[in-house]
């Protein structure tokens, strides 16, 4: 399926949105304000994200990555992992499988 989902705030300063999904996989934007972080988390899913605009610093594992425009990371199944927005921009995260919690 290809229909993109309703744009929805997943905390303060950070908006999400589903762009397209099936079963094996889910591709997803979210934007952030500068200052802004994505709280420490893991999951099941293998994760790729693609920094369309901004600046991050990623923690994976205990290991911080900075990252900008053009620049992309994979987190693997399980590892816990969390953001810091530095410049206000936008990433484009893949999940394999699907997050249906993101439904």
């Amino acid at each position: 399926m290809t229909t993109a989902y309703p744009v929805v705030q997943a905390d303060e300063g950070v908006m999400r949105q589903v762009l397209a999904d099936a079963p094996d996989m889910m591709v997803v934007s979210v934007k952030f304000e500068a200052g802004r972080e994505g709280a420490l988390h893991s999951h099941p899913h293998v994760q790729a994200t693609y920094v369309k605009a901004g600046r991050f610093a990623f923690r994976v594992d205990g290991e911080t990555i900075e990252v900008g425009a053009g620049d992309s990371l994979v987190i693997p199944s399980g590892a816990e992992h969390g953001c810091r927005c530095l410049e206000g921009g936008e990433l484009i995260d893949c999940f394999t499988p699907r997050r249906d919690d993101f439904l």
